[in-house]
């Protein structure tokens, strides 16, 4: 079904708004902010760094803290920072990047930081290939939106928890650790965010479906770039 609206646009029944209660409210808007994908990148280091027995290895406390930091200021801070900047400067409409046209120079701001976190980490030794493997995969996933952006809007949720998934996959394929708890937990994370931005009303399955198959994917080509 389709409603007409009041520009005579026709809006699809999946994106209808649906009436939630309090409960359902809060529910949505916290797991849609506490698992913004723009965090994701902030959680999967801190489990590479605390969790993974073997990534991280051979770090002290200062050098885990200072990786952890390193993350947070360049794949967070700056990306976060840049989508404030345009919405003062009036170049977008909302930080929620509601639209097609909101989302252009977001991905092309959040692109660079990927790209040049991913150079930094790559040409340091010391860091293990699984970080520099998930940097240079949300780096493609969102090149990936960028492109696709120009015919239709993806989840940038579910390209986050898909990037997510990913990663988690490639540390399971390869042995690394036993993977049943942790994959466990992101699934379940990644059902309750999506489910959160359905209630919203902000995307349609499919673009939820694409935002997921594009942050899984690309994870695996950067693992097959990165070696």
């Amino acid at each position: 079904m389709m409603q007409i609206a009041g520009n005579g646009s026709t809006i699809p029944e999946s994106k209808l708004p649906v009436k939630l209660n309090l409960l359902q409210r809060i529910y949505a808007h916290l797991f849609s902010i506490l698992f913004h994908p723009v965090f994701i990148p902030l959680y999967v280091t801190w489990f590479l760094l605390y969790l993974h027995p073997s990534a991280f290895a051979g770090f002290d406390e200062g050098a885990r803290r200072q990786t952890l930091v390193i993350v947070a200021i360049n794949l967070v801070f700056f990306p976060l920072l840049s989508v404030v900047l345009l919405r003062a400067l009036r170049f977008i409409d909302s930080i929620q990047l509601h639209s097609q046209r909101d989302r252009i120079i977001p991905y092309i701001a959040v692109g660079i930081f990927y790209f040049w976190s991913y150079l930094v980490f790559s040409r340091q030794p010391l860091y293990p290939p699984i970080l520099s493997s998930f940097i240079l995969g949300i780096f493609l996933a969102s090149s990936a939106c960028l492109i696709a952006n120009i015919y239709f809007k993806i989840s940038m949720h579910a390209t986050g928890m898909g990037a997510w998934v990913g990663v988690f996959l490639l540390i399971m394929f390869r042995n690394e650790m036993l993977m049943t708890w942790p994959l466990s937990a992101v699934f379940l994370i990644g059902g309750l965010v999506l489910s959160a931005r359905m209630l919203l009303s902000a995307h349609t399955p499919k673009e939820i479906y694409l935002g997921l198959i594009v942050g899984l994917i690309t994870q695996f080509v950067a693992a097959v770039m990165v070696k």
